[in-house]
């Protein structure tokens, strides 16, 4: 199976190293940030540090000067990544032999929320959610979308993995994060993400739905859980709060919104890529579901990107619903007939194997025998720049098994 590790460019950059042991673990590809959200990492291997502060999201290179004037725009990086941090070290990472795919966040920055309120998701009490971008926002779509092709598209890259490419909402593992005092489980999260800017109380409204009524009923179908009562799990909860049809509504509305965005950003990659360009998506087979991996309908998804990369810290089960719509396109194409999903899918199944991030990177052999078992094709291991030596040799020893 291939692998691919994930890396940030001050991973690589000031260390003469790092390529040679990366690619000493027997991955095949490095997925290096072009564009990314703030965070505080470790690096300890680094000759000239060990922790690097991404104060806010930016993109590791020199923005286009097609951006000027316009509102949102990207965020160039400071110190942590200066110049074009991602053409270095693409640069030293190919010198090695890897192949090189872009990673890029789109529609988490906090930075964005801080600067232009109105472009974040607003809950049901009139909280804005800072980190995370409302998809629904013609300008914050497009916006997205043009960070797609240019963060995606970077010279020396065959390939991008387009990372929170859909809703985000509550959830956010924030440094700081003090949310988990009351177990809102999927449906209380799930309400607690819907947004209400205009922009969506507009696509409510077009599906039926007063946004005002809608607000209030959510309020409402929260106040058990806010004593502590647990809601059902899963979409059935969800019914449960708001009604069948409105949550129906509700998940309609964005579920499109969603899919369009997934649909116009991959196309602008496309467009601005080589032919045999490489485009998957970080991913969540239920579709409601927010976060860094956005939630999709496996079958849509397989129709517009050529992949998707499957949380599977947790175990390998998420792919199940993407290798099932990946069979049935293989099936299609044996009859001949056409089919929509490409029978030629990538499902890379991301596992952690950083030890301090709760990962296992000593049954790695063992958790991607499984994953092929349901329908993997290749591994991505998150990440090669945090993990210890002891996690490394771990992963180049499974690699060397399977």
């Amino acid at each position: 199976m291939k692998a691919s590790a994930f890396v940030y460019p001050w991973d690589v950059n000031g260390d003469p190293e790092a390529p040679a042991r990366i690619a000493g673990l027997g991955v095949a590809q490095a997925t290096l940030a072009s564009a990314y959200h703030s965070t505080r990492a470790l690096t300890p291997r680094h000759p000239r540090h060990r922790i690097v502060t991404a104060e806010h999201a930016a993109v590791l290179y020199p923005p286009g000067a097609h951006w000027a004037g316009r509102t949102p725009r990207p965020y160039p990086s400071g110190d942590w990544a200066p110049g074009d941090a991602f053409g270095e070290a693409a640069a030293a990472l190919a010198d090695a032999g890897l192949e090189v795919h872009t990673w890029v966040v789109l529609a988490h920055n906090s930075r964005l929320g801080a600067d232009h309120p109105d472009t974040s998701v607003v809950n049901a009490y009139g909280d804005r959610y800072p980190w995370a971008p409302c998809i629904a926002q013609p300008a914050t779509r497009a916006y997205l979308t043009a960070l797609a092709a240019e963060a995606a598209v970077r010279p020396g890259a065959s390939g991008t993995e387009l990372e929170s490419l859909g809703w985000y909402g509550l959830a956010h593992l924030h440094a700081h994060d003090k949310t988990a005092g009351v177990g809102l489980g999927d449906a209380g999260q799930y309400l607690m993400s819907l947004c209400f800017c205009p922009s969506c109380r507009e696509g409510y409204g077009a599906r039926g739905l007063d946004a005002g009524e809608l607000a209030a009923t959510v309020r409402t179908a929260l106040e058990p859980v806010w004593r502590g009562v647990p809601s059902d799990g899963g979409w059935a909860g969800v019914g449960k709060l708001l009604g069948e049809e409105t949550a129906a509504a509700t998940r309609a509305w964005r579920d499109t919104t969603a899919r369009t965005l997934q649909e116009a950003a991959v196309r602008a990659v496309r467009d601005a890529a080589p032919e045999g360009f490489q485009v998957l998506l970080h991913a969540d087979p239920v579709s409601y579901h927010c976060g860094a991996n956005a939630g999709v309908d496996p079958a849509h998804i397989l129709s517009v990107a050529d992949g998707v990369v499957v949380p599977c810290a947790g175990g390998p089960a998420l792919l199940t619903p993407f290798a099932r719509e990946a069979r049935k396109a293989r099936g299609a194409q044996d009859a001949r007939d056409a089919p929509e999903n490409r029978p030629d899918a990538v499902l890379a199944a991301n596992f952690t194997v950083v030890s301090g991030m709760g990962g296992s990177p000593g049954t790695l052999a063992a958790d991607a025998a499984e994953a092929r078992r349901l329908g993997a094709t290749q591994l991505r291991l998150y990440h090669a720049g945090l993990a210890s030596d002891g996690d490394l040799e771990a992963v180049r020893s499974a690699l060397t098994a399977l």
